[in-house]
Parts: C-alpha cells; structure tokens; sequence
C-alpha cells in the first residue's frame, strides 16, 4: 500500500503529517509509526500526526509520539497541523480543532505565522530548584547557568526517568534568561527520548514558570528554541493563566509516498 504523507516543521521540530478524513490509516500499529518517524529507515520525525474529521469542530488532531505511542498535547505539532490543513484546503485562516488535551483556536497568517490558544494553566507548582505545570503536556522547568554546553540528554533523561514524576514522566526544560522578556531554552522531550529542536508545549511552560518565578514581568515573552524562536503571551490573573497563545513559523517541507 502506498501511503501519501506531508511533512512539516515548526522551529525544527518535524512531524509527519497525514490526511486521515477517511479513516484509511491503521492507527493502532505502533511498529509502523516508530518506523515512519525512524530518520534512518522511514520518513523521520519527532512525531507523527493525523487529520481527521469531527463534527463539532474543523478538524480532529491525534499525535503520536516518534516511538509510535500516542500522547498528550503537542503544541508546534498542533501549529504544524493548522498549516496543513489550510494547504489541504479545511480550513483558510481561523479554526477550531480538538486535540486530545480539548478545544484549540488558531489564526495563521499569509506568511505562514501560526497562533495556537493553549489550555489554561491553574496548577503551578514552584519548588526549590524547578518549576512544574501541564501546559498539555506535563513539563519540569529548571533554570541552569550554561545552558550552551549543559548535556541535555543525560540530564533530561535523569529528571524523566527519576523518582519525582513515576512511570509517567515528564518533558524537560533547561532555562537561561538573555534580558528581562526573553529567555532561551533547551527540551528533553519523553517519547523522543532526547533532545529535540523546539518543544511548543514546553515553551509555554517555560514563559510561565519564570512569570511566576518573577524573572520577568512581561506578558508576552520571547523564546529562543534550538529551531529558531517562538512567542508565547498569556492573561494571569493571580496565578491562573489564561489566553495563552502560542505563535511561530509552521512550514511545509516536502510531499511523498512511502510503501507500507
């Protein structure tokens, strides 16, 4: 069978993308995900994502993981599949879709500039060395003093695999602040399982968790990313955050059939 993909990238962080609105694809055969996600052996990607029709909304998001899971919320993924479903023709340049995290609405401008409405953030969780929210997907943030040469797999893995978050794990974030509404990050992303250019999920958790944490008191922060940089503003209100808007490029790579 031959299978028509799409693939994507946002700040780097690479997905492949297929139109699933006729329910072809066989979502429960995890092998054949992780290997179309393999960079040696498939197509290669972060994760991969499927298109799907619902009632209620324009579109239907389900992400995989690049080990073929399913998982939670991925919010470059998600900036990725507006993008693409304005070039299949779903949508033009507003949307709603619903992903596994709820409701999301999305803008994306002529140029390519997509803005992602995250969920509320009520539940942060400041600790003595790290910062701990779901932003859709759960994330430990931790301020570190050289983040260019900080060995994010050997650290990201300790903290993922570690005793403070069980079989479950969480995402990884290393901080250093550059000037008072911008601060650069580096994320260890569970199901990856290392490094990975961009995390969107994360760079919202990260814009927060230094609001709270004081280190600036900007409500729309500047985030560089390995990938190239990303903007994430947001309503607080005490420390319930709402509005919390993700934005950045989401750009169409290239087109391909695969036999699988």
């Amino acid at each position: 069978m031959q299978l028509e993909f799409y693939k994507y990238q946002g700040t780097g962080n690479d997905f492949v993308m297929i139109d699933n609105r006729s329910e072809f694809f066989p979502k429960e055969n995890i092998d054949l995900i992780a290997r179309l996600c393999d960079r040696r052996f498939g197509i290669g990607g972060d994760g991969l994502i499927l298109l799907e029709n619902n009632k209620e909304t324009d579109f239907k998001m389900v992400y995989y993981n690049s080990d073929g899971n399913q998982s939670s919320m991925c919010g470059n993924g998600g900036r990725c599949l507006v993008a693409f479903a304005k070039k299949l023709g779903v949508i033009e340049n507003h949307t709603t879709f619903i992903a596994t995290d709820g409701l999301h609405h999305a803008t994306i401008s002529d140029d390519g500039l997509v803005a992602l409405q995250m969920i509320d953030v009520t539940d942060v969780q400041v600790n003595p060395d790290f910062v701990f929210m779901n932003t859709g997907s759960p994330h430990h943030v931790q301020i570190v003093d050289d983040l260019e040469n900080y060995n994010i797999k050997e650290n990201g893995a300790r903290i993922r695999y570690g005793d403070l978050y069980g079989k479950a794990g969480s995402n990884v974030n290393f901080v250093k602040q550059i000037d008072s509404h911008t601060f650069s990050l580096r994320t260890y992303e569970r199901g990856v399982e290392d490094e990975t250019l961009s995390c969107g999920t994360g760079a919202t958790a990260v814009a927060i968790a230094m609001n709270v944490l004081g280190k600036t008191d900007a409500s729309s922060v500047n985030l560089n990313v390995e990938g190239g940089k990303l903007i994430v503003s947001f309503d607080r209100d005490d420390n319930i955050f709402t509005q919390v808007t993700l934005k950045g490029p989401a750009e169409f790579v290239f087109k391909g059939t695969i036999e699988i």
